[in-house]
């Protein structure tokens, strides 16, 4: 039996998290148990609602509890989350998903992130290939991202938008096994429960993105590689609220984030630096 505890964000969320939640509790309960703590960022729609219904449907009749942290407005995505991850670390779970709240997961996929995990301790963080419900495969697992890639993905050329998602590096679709990336997108990241306690929460100096970049890098730092899993497969309805607006609050904080991040890490046009880190921490 694997215990996970899942770690969910919500935020205007009414239209997913009821399904997102209903595949948690609809998992093999002889094989998963665990407990999921929900934070909402103070919704304005039906999200509580949905997430109230949902417990109430399956109460008793999964092998999970979940647990609902109401907040008075947006904190953003790392707040919030480490409400989730601070939760878990007094339950006796073995393992913690950090998932949104626009995935369906299943038994299968997370039996084999965790048995990942299980059997090769030099893995940080692993995820899932994602699709959406019509089978486009997402490109979660990138190289780390550096300003010049950046500035080329958003320039009004097309040739040079073209070099920089190249020089994003984002792996194929098709494959078999795990393999190591630079960073993964957190829509659903799988992490022994031991990982938190020993880098620490995410950074919550940075509002809303690249949360996922600077935990990965800190990950890296520590040793420990950050794995895209093939074999493991789930839905994820990408919502990509940065990109619905040219001008938004979540493009200001995700341009902000970035600098902090480039700043923090002491990097900007190349990743090479992280990369030597990484590798003397494994000798």
């Amino acid at each position: 039996m694997k215990s996970i505890g899942f770690v969910i964000l919500t935020w205007n969320s009414e239209k997913c998290i009821g399904e997102c939640l209903k595949s948690i509790f609809s998992l093999d309960c002889t094989a998963l148990s665990g407990r999921v703590i929900v934070i909402d960022n103070s919704s304005a729609d039906r999200t509580v609602e949905q997430i109230d219904k949902a417990i109430t449907e399956y109460n008793g009749k999964s092998g999970f509890t979940c647990e609902v942290h109401k907040l008075d407005k947006n904190y953003g995505t790392t707040v919030s989350r480490n409400i989730g991850l601070k939760s878990l670390l007094d339950e006796n779970v073995d393992y913690i998903c950090i998932l949104d709240s626009d995935t369906v997961v299943n038994t299968e996929a997370l039996l084999i992130l965790t048995k990942a995990l299980e059997t090769d301790h030099t893995i940080g963080i692993i995820g899932p290939r994602m699709k959406d419900k019509n089978s486009v495969y997402q490109h979660s697992g990138r190289n780390l991202p550096t300003l010049t890639e950046k500035l080329f993905k958003v320039l009004p050329i097309k040739s040079l938008r073209e070099k920089g998602e190249r020089m994003e590096g984002s792996i194929p679709n098709e494959g078999h096994g795990c393999v190591s990336v630079g960073y993964l997108m957190s829509a659903c990241w799988m992490m022994r429960k031991e990982l938190p306690a020993e880098i620490g929460l995410l950074d919550e100096k940075i509002f809303y993105a690249p949360e996922d970049v600077d935990y990965c890098i800190r990950c890296l730092k520590a040793g420990y590689s950050v794995q895209y899993c093939y074999d493991a497969e789930i839905y994820h309805e990408w919502q990509r609220l940065s990109r619905k607006k040219l001008f938004s609050k979540h493009n200001y904080e995700h341009i902000k984030g970035l600098a902090y991040l480039f700043r923090k890490h002491g990097y900007l046009f190349s990743t090479t630096k992280i990369e030597k880190i990484y590798e003397k921490s494994r000798k």
